[in-house]
């Protein structure tokens, strides 16, 4: 079946305002969308396809843009539709386009010039190759310029994982169990949820595996004060409240409200009771202070360049810059500084990234110990025998696409040391002193 030329006419012009990196690609389709309403969902989805294929395959489709009378932006988003649906499905094509679009699918990108077979910026591949080798950085880059799988988390305060998986036959939508996260779920194709009864009634959650193995690392008891210090829209702390079998105390903050009014409508579906959403100003805010020292387990997912999640976000890589990484390491440092404040005597802090660099992780973990010796790195062998999820690890969790086949994650667990001298009978927090969670 061939593709209305209009299609191409449209995938040419959202793509020539994506590719001017003022905005995230999912935000400005997303907005393209909405002022083109006449679209399908199959419409909409082979030109999403045919942008993120573009992007993540940018360096080699741009050496084969700038030839010939066509013009490039118009190449462009034939060779990214090409990708998506074939060259056959594409209607109204020159004798010069088709030639094109066969002689790109013939060559063989195994004998490309190594950062152009990794279709990534300059800085980027130099790094990657500095800290994984040339062989194994080829590696990784391959797998990230590939589209990542559908992830469900299962709300286990609503159903069980046997029971989600044969509803979800019916749909009929298959999905296979995890290896690493007892809840997770995985599904190939990319069907509309938004409409299943498991999703509207709050029973499946769309999670990545590793940002649930992230929730799980901290080991959330139940009737413990637990911390989701940059919960953003809360993906991790929905999964913390169900691992704390909604007892206790759990508080989401965030720093954009924006942000935490997505959590709003997820947490209404999820059947938790004990999670409060609080707005902060920053991470010295007078709202954490009340809560220094009286916290069992406090979560820092901290904001980061986003590299290890370019399988599903391949507009990062040519939107982030070197310098900007660089300002992000003194915000990892301020906010693990501040959120370490929270954690009581015995409790333990994770700090984790979506990133693949070690500056914005191992290097900000070994900045923070240095500088509080009342902390301590428990290893994660030790953390992932404790939780019992088959990862074999050492000291640092680093979860990576081609090898786990989740986004790129890293995780560390510190915890503060218990006092050399007799403690003092620690008092209960005061239910007036505590953050209020926002309406």
């Amino acid at each position: 079946m061939r593709l209305p030329p209009a299609i191409i006419a449209n995938t040419e012009e959202v793509l020539r305002e994506i590719l001017r990196f003022t905005s995230p690609a999912d935000v400005t389709l997303s907005r393209y969308f909405k002022d083109h309403p006449r679209f399908g969902g199959r419409e909409r989805g082979v030109i999403a396809e045919a942008v993120y294929a573009v992007l993540r395959n940018k360096s080699f489709f741009t050496d084969f843009a700038g030839a010939g009378n066509t013009p490039s932006m118009r190449k462009l988003a034939l060779l990214g539709l090409a990708e998506t649906v074939g060259i056959d499905a594409l209607g109204g094509l020159s004798e010069d386009e088709t030639h094109l679009l066969t002689r790109v699918k013939e060559v063989d990108r195994s004998l490309l010039p190594p950062q152009t077979q990794a279709n990534l910026p300059g800085w980027l591949y130099d790094k990657l190759v500095a800290q994984f080798g040339e062989q194994e950085a080829l590696q990784l880059a391959a797998v990230l310029n590939t589209p990542a799988p559908l992830d469900l988390r299962v709300n286990s305060i609503k159903a069980n994982r046997e029971d989600v998986i044969a509803e979800l036959a019916k749909a009929p939508i298959a999905a296979e169990p995890m290896p690493y996260a007892p809840l997770g779920l995985r599904v190939h194709k990319k069907p509309a949820l938004q409409n299943l009864p498991l999703f509207k009634e709050g029973a499946i959650e769309v999670q990545d595996e590793g940002s649930q193995v992230l929730a799980q690392l901290l080991g959330a008891r139940r009737g413990e004060m637990v911390v989701d210090f940059c919960a953003g829209a809360g993906g991790k702390t929905l999964a913390l409240g169900a691992t704390m079998r909604n007892t206790g105390r759990l508080y989401a903050f965030d720093v954009s409200d924006k942000r935490l009014s997505k959590l709003k409508p997820r947490l209404a579906r999820s059947g938790l009771s004990n999670v409060h959403p609080v707005l902060i100003a920053h991470e010295r805010d007078a709202k954490i202070k009340r809560l220094a020292g009286k916290i069992d387990r406090v979560l820092v997912d901290a904001p980061c360049s986003g590299l290890g999640t370019l399988r599903r976000n391949p507009d990062v890589k040519w939107r982030q810059k070197p310098e900007a990484v660089a300002e992000m390491q003194e915000k990892q440092a301020s906010i693990l500084d501040g959120a370490s404040r929270l954690v009581k005597t015995g409790g333990r802090l994770v700090y984790a990234t979506c990133s693949l660099l070690n500056e914005e992780n191992d290097v900000i973990v070994e900045q923070f110990l240095s500088t509080h010796p009342d902390f301590e790195l428990v290893p994660m062998n030790q953390v992932l025998e404790e939780q019992k999820i088959p990862l074999e690890m050492d000291q640092y969790l680093k979860m990576l696409p081609h090898k786990h086949q989740t986004d790129g994650f890293f995780a560390a667990v510190l915890q503060r040391k218990a006092k050399v001298k007799a403690p003092a009978v620690e008092t209960p927090a005061d239910e007036s002193e505590l953050p209020q969670a926002e309406e």
